[in-house]
């Protein structure tokens, strides 16, 4: 008998070297893996029609069902309490021993870069979270482990998946670990002093609807022509997505010798006796995506802006400043390249010498190369400005430039999915979640909403349809803890619509649906940065969270202050909150911020508040007639009601008036 043992780091599917050894398994199951405690445990993988496969654990052996016609085979553990280490043997025409199994928690932790940003990244990536060093430096925790699954997309549900293997945590192996579920796990296995295994699926910048299976999207008929679109696909998508790519680097690789802005005798289309005034104009700062004939283009495009300066700005040394742009520039001042940049987040700021402008007309041009996604120059409009180095006024960039594709699109390969396919709908559940299935589940772990944000009433019945469509696919009521929004972007000045609020309200509606938990991170959010570096804290959050879903502890307090009830009396309402026994605090000062009040001209403003035992109550001169409230209502507001845990209170709205955000449906 041929004896195969698969070494967990590898996180490798074997061939077996002779034909007649069959039996393999999937790479999610592997030595040093967690299995869920306390029910039955599918194990499966494949072998030869006819083969019988058997699976032994802690002394006993179950029969696996035959290998159906794709030759895949089940059997199923019973109920075990935490425990191990132990071994598991599959035996048919050849045997596989896994050692080093644990039984335990295990968590399926999922969603888009805020749940994919780890510990500490590679140089060029995210941000560290805080005192990561520190972090890895501790993380000597061998009875967590963790399983990050590959990026991967597909047409159809596929009933394999790659990964890094079944890892134990140490410092050697932690930092690329999602360093939300790593705070969320070590803060259970601390509490609960049993092994915890954490599954990771995650990809930044992707929206829910990739994540749903074509079934759980059928109550949302917006996405049914791309659905029935990958039904007809018979290719792969990842191979279809390389070819694309392949294609597009190799015309901006060679962009001199396809791009129209390179002319003949060493002239660009920046010349300033470049006559352009036939160009159309599109307002910028802004993605060049909204403008005709732009919609899923990804090459090249030159800007130009001409600019009168007065004399005294023209004789001395200037800065350009364009913000940031998406993905790379070359930028000239009259035909004169004075910087380039690549990096979608990185701002540029070029020096411009003495001499190179004059009085009167001048000439900006800006090559930009979009890789994929958007493409623009996409800063603050503020950040466009041609300003001197004394502190005088500068001259204001924002607004119409002249524009022009420099790659014809007639050459450009047309992409599987436009904008990358891990946006498609059901492409990344096709590739990262399905093949997971039927691996036993203590719950899930959440950290989604970034890339809907647009399409918030949307999001109301999505989010749930997700939730309901992996509960089915698992058949079990898995617990569901999610994360909502953290702050983000520039505060306001005054109270405004807001498409982050109105996604952080449709998150908060969906703890209507039985078994699921959500973790407020309102007040660690960061207004430059869509990735708050303080993850221990949304970890611990969701821990609470868990506690109280998974785990039944109804004694915990797991959310701040929530909105229960408002009441009306003369110039001021009074708001009451659930969870009244945790009690209600102020956080940085003793004033209560972030509270608007409106009338019935729905024309909202600043609030003063106060506490009183277990109430707020608002009111404003500017309103003296009240009939709405609304609270940290905005993409990064300032609030500071929360309770005697420490949590913060969930943003809220009491009117029902029409939501702002477009493309709902």
């Amino acid at each position: 008998m041929l004896r195969l043992t698969l070494p967990c780091a590898a996180g490798l599917l074997l061939a077996a070297p002779f034909a007649h050894a069959t039996v393999r398994l999937p790479a999610l199951v592997g030595s040093h893996m967690v299995l869920q405690r306390d029910r039955p445990v599918p194990v499966w993988g494949w072998a030869a029609p006819g083969e019988q496969v058997s699976v032994t654990f802690r002394g006993k052996t179950y029969a696996a069902s035959a290998p159906d016609a794709s030759g895949r085979w089940q059997a199923t553990l019973p109920a075990t309490p935490a425990g191990g280490p132990y071994e598991l043997t599959v035996q048919g025409q050849n045997t596989i021993a896994l050692t080093d199994v644990l039984v335990g928690d295990v968590w399926l932790a999922s969603g888009q870069s805020n749940m994919q940003m780890p510990l500490k990244d590679r140089p060029g990536g995210y941000q560290p979270v805080q005192q990561a060093d520190q972090e890895i430096a501790a993380a000597n925790w061998p009875s967590i482990r963790f399983f990050t699954v590959s990026q991967t997309v597909a047409y159809h549900p596929q009933a394999e998946v790659a990964g890094t293997g079944w890892q134990v945590c140490s410092p050697a192996t932690v930092a690329q670990l999602s360093a939300v579920a790593y705070f969320f796990g070590r803060d259970l296995h601390q509490r609960y002093h049993v092994p915890v295994g954490l599954l990771v699926s995650s990809w930044g910048g992707t929206p829910a609807e990739a994540w749903t299976s074509a079934e759980g999207l059928q109550a949302l008929p917006v996405f049914a022509p791309q659905i029935a679109d990958f039904a007809r696909r018979t290719t792969n998508l990842n191979d279809d997505q390389r070819a694309y790519e392949t294609r597009q680097r190799e015309l901006l690789r060679n962009a001199r010798a396809y791009d129209r802005g390179y002319l003949p005798g060493g002239q660009t289309w920046a010349s300033p006796t470049l006559d352009a005034h036939a160009w159309p104009t599109l307002a910028l700062p802004g993605l060049w995506e909204g403008a005709p004939g732009l919609a899923n283009y990804d090459g090249v495009v030159w800007f130009r802006k001409e600019i009168d300066l007065p004399a005294e700005l023209a004789s001395q040394p200037l800065t350009l400043t364009l913000g940031k742009i998406d993905d790379a520039d070359s930028t000239y001042l009259n035909g004169v390249r004075v910087g380039y940049a690549s990096g979608y987040n990185q701002l540029r700021r070029y020096p411009v010498p003495a001499g190179l402008l004059r009085p009167g007309r001048n000439v900006i041009a800006v090559r930009v190369v979009d890789t994929g996604g958007g493409g623009g120059i996409t800063g603050e409009p503020k950040e466009l400005l041609l300003s001197p180095a004394n502190g005088a006024p500068g001259v204001p960039l924002a607004g119409p430039w002249q524009y022009q594709l420099g790659l014809d699109p007639q050459l450009q390969p047309v992409p599987p999915v436009p904008g990358g396919g891990q946006h498609a709908p059901t492409a990344l559940y096709n590739g990262m979640i399905a093949p997971l299935q039927p691996f036993a589940l203590k719950g899930v772990i959440w950290y989604q909403g970034e890339s809907n944000a647009d399409r918030a009433e949307q999001y109301r019945t999505l989010f749930p349809a997700l939730i309901a469509d992996w509960r089915h696919k698992w058949q079990a009521e898995l617990p569901f803890l999610f994360v909502q929004l953290a702050s983000f972007m520039p505060a306001q000045p005054m109270p405004t619509e807001s498409a982050w609020a109105e996604l952080r309200e449709a998150q908060a509606l969906t703890l209507q649906v039985p078994g699921t938990g959500m973790a407020t991170a309102i007040d660690i959010g960061e207004a430059a940065d869509i990735h708050p570096h303080n993850k221990q804290e949304v970890g611990r959050r969701l821990a609470l969270a868990a506690r109280r879903v998974a785990y039944g502890d109804k004694k915990v307090v797991a959310s701040g202050p929530t909105y229960a009830s408002m009441a009306v009396a003369g110039n001021t309402i009074r708001l009451k909150f659930s969870q009244p026994h945790a009690g209600l605090a102020v956080t940085n000062g003793p004033a209560l911020q972030g509270f608007a009040v409106a009338g019935a001209d729905h024309k909202f403003y600043w609030a003063t508040a106060r506490l009183e035992g277990k109430e707020v109550v608002v009111q404003s001169s500017e309103v003296p007639q009240p009939v709405a409230v609304r609270y940290d209502w905005a993409d990064n507001p300032n609030g500071n009601l929360i309770n005697k845990e420490g949590l913060p209170a969930v943003p809220f709205r009491t009117d029902n008036w029409p939501l702002s955000t477009a493309g709902n449906q």
